[in-house]
Formats: C-alpha cells, sequence, structure tokens
C-alpha cells in the first residue's frame, strides 16, 4: 500500500517554490456524453428485451379467415454494473508540513480527473472493439458487423461490405445503408444519420468533407449533398479516445443503440486510520456501459 509521506515530494516542505506544475492541465469536456444514451439504474444490472412487431398484412380471400400473427421475443442485453474505486493515503506527517495547501485540493481533482479519463476510455472502447467478434451482442455479432440476424431469416449490415477510409462516398454508402434500416420482421423503419464520430486524426478531413459548399476534392461544379441536405444533424463529434486512426462512424436515431446505465454517481469519502494517524481519501462510481441495438450506431474500420 502506498503512502503519500514526507519523502514522496521534500521540496512541498520547503518555502520558496515558484511553481508547481505537472498535475492541474486542461481537460476535454466529457466526450462519452454526446454520443451514448444515458439512464439511472437502482438495481444489479439492467436488461433490454427485443420484441419484433408484426410482419406485412397478407390479402385476405373473399369468404375466407383473417390470418394472425404474433410477437416474437427477440434478444436480450444485460448490462452487469461494474464498481470502479482509487484512493490515495497520506501520513499525518505530510500533512501537517506540507506548506501548499493548493497541492492537498490539487490532489482530490487529480483523482477526480483520473476518474473521467477511466469513464472516457470505457465508453469509447464500445466503438474500439466494434469490429472485434471477441466482443459480441446480444445476436451474437460484434457491434459493427455485415450479417446482424434477424427474425425475417435474413441479415442486415451496419457495416460497409468492403471497408473504406473516410470519404464523401463512403459517407453516402453509410447514410444511404442507415436510410435502408429494417426492423427485425423486413420492414421498412425511419432511420436516419444524426452524429458523425471521428478520433482527432480525421477530424480535419471530416469538417471538409462534410461542410466544404461545393463537393470536396474536385474541380467539378456540383453542391456538397452532406452539406445540402443536413446529413448529420447532431454534428461532428470529435473523441479524443478512439484508438483507430482510421476508424469513423455515424450515430442514429436509433432509441436503444449506445447506452449508459447510471448506478452510482462519483462519491469521494475520506477517513483516518487510528493506528497509523495516515489518512485516507478515496472515489467510488458504479455504471455500465455497452450497446443494445446495433441500429444505433454504423461505421467503418478505415480500409
Amino acid at each position: 500500500m502506498s503512502v503519500i509521506t514526507t519523502g514522496t515530494n521534500p521540496k512541498l516542505l520547503w518555502p520558496g517554490l515558484k511553481a508547481i506544475w505537472g498535475n492541474n492541465y486542461e481537460e476535454h469536456d466529457l466526450e462519452w456524453k454526446k454520443i451514448f444514451t444515458v439512464e439511472t439504474s437502482d438495481k444489479a444490472r439492467e436488461e433490454d428485451q427485443q420484441v419484433t412487431q408484426f410482419g406485412l398484412v397478407p390479402i385476405k380471400s373473399q369468404g375466407g379467415s383473417t390470418s394472425y400473427d404474433t410477437e416474437g421475443q427477440g434478444y436480450n442485453k444485460a448490462y452487469n454494473h461494474l464498481t470502479y474505486s482509487m484512493g490515495f493515503i497520506v501520513s499525518m506527517e505530510e500533512r501537517q508540513d506540507n506548506l501548499y495547501e493548493e497541492v492537498a485540493r490539487r490532489r482530490t481533482q487529480g483523482l477526480a480527473f483520473s476518474l473521467r479519463q477511466t469513464e472516457e476510455i470505457v465508453h469509447a472502447n464500445v466503438l474500439n472493439r466494434g469490429f472485434d467478434s471477441s466482443y459480441s451482442g446480444g445476436d451474437g455479432k460484434e457491434l459493427f458487423a455485415t450479417d446482424h440476424p434477424t427474425r425475417a431469416g435474413g441479415t442486415q449490415q451496419n457495416e460497409l461490405t468492403v471497408a473504406a477510409d473516410m470519404s464523401e462516398a463512403s459517407l453516402e454508402d453509410l447514410c444511404i445503408l442507415i436510410m435502408g434500416a429494417e426492423n427485425d420482421r423486413g420492414l421498412k423503419i425511419s432511420l436516419m444519420p444524426n452524429q458523425l464520430v471521428v478520433p482527432r486524426q480525421l477530424w480535419y478531413e471530416a469538417n471538409r468533407i462534410v461542410n466544404s459548399t461545393l463537393q470536396n476534392d474536385t474541380a467539378n461544379n456540383a453542391i456538397n449533398v452532406l452539406k445540402a441536405t443536413n446529413a448529420f444533424p447532431g454534428g461532428i463529434v470529435m473523441n479524443h479516445y478512439l484508438t483507430d486512426q482510421d476508424a469513423f462512424f455515424i450515430t442514429t436515431n436509433a432509441p436503444r443503440g449506445l447506452m449508459h446505465f447510471d448506478r452510482m454517481p462519483a462519491t469521494f469519502t475520506e477517513d483516518n486510520d487510528f493506528d497509523t494517524e495516515n489518512m485516507k481519501y478515496k472515489v467510488v462510481r458504479r455504471f455500465s456501459a455497452g450497446w443494445t441495438d446495433w441500429r444505433g450506431c454504423y461505421g467503418s474500420p478505415g480500409a
């Protein structure tokens, strides 16, 4: 067990320091909340259960009976909340002899910073692992696949058939896939693109492609249809925690796509150890993150 003692930062015991640096950088605004649906939970786990709707209405013959259809239970997605916790210990002597009060405040702020970074990575990994079959969802497939099974007997896709780098053409192809989406009985649904989510390496290219007045990287005097049709009403979202510099994603208006369940908000506590006089500080947080309906996000890993 590591303890912050007078020997950990001996310079903090002496007057005359001009500045303390390295522990008070600016940080990004929370980015995962821009693309995940946030709900609270009061249980150890949450489950999303798919219920499929009716199929097409058949022709009734004259004098014949009406055909009857039924709902069907589809796949189940369970969210098991995990507990995240970390703290630090400061000796009595260090607390008494440390001449710089702001250091103690920044230690607690640093704990909060570490927790927020953890949240960002956990949520970004839902996308980072989205093309990896080792991380499957309720339907037995990874988040992004060309063969999500449906009750109608066929498959649907939220990934390009041939992986491609981000371009005007590949974005249009993904949008066309989104607008052609069907429910599990094969009926058309009004699925539309919402946000374009990119790593920092694609930020400028994404803005050139989406926001150019005319068609990007061509001498043709043609409109930029992505901008003209407001293809991404939720805008372009940069996520600094995406690990693949070529991958890009499009969130949609599907109601239960990327999901976050908040079981316990960040809770900071402190306590004093009677025998050692050490002071303990910790933070605890409980949540889960994942995806329920693959229709909530489409993507490409790049070529």
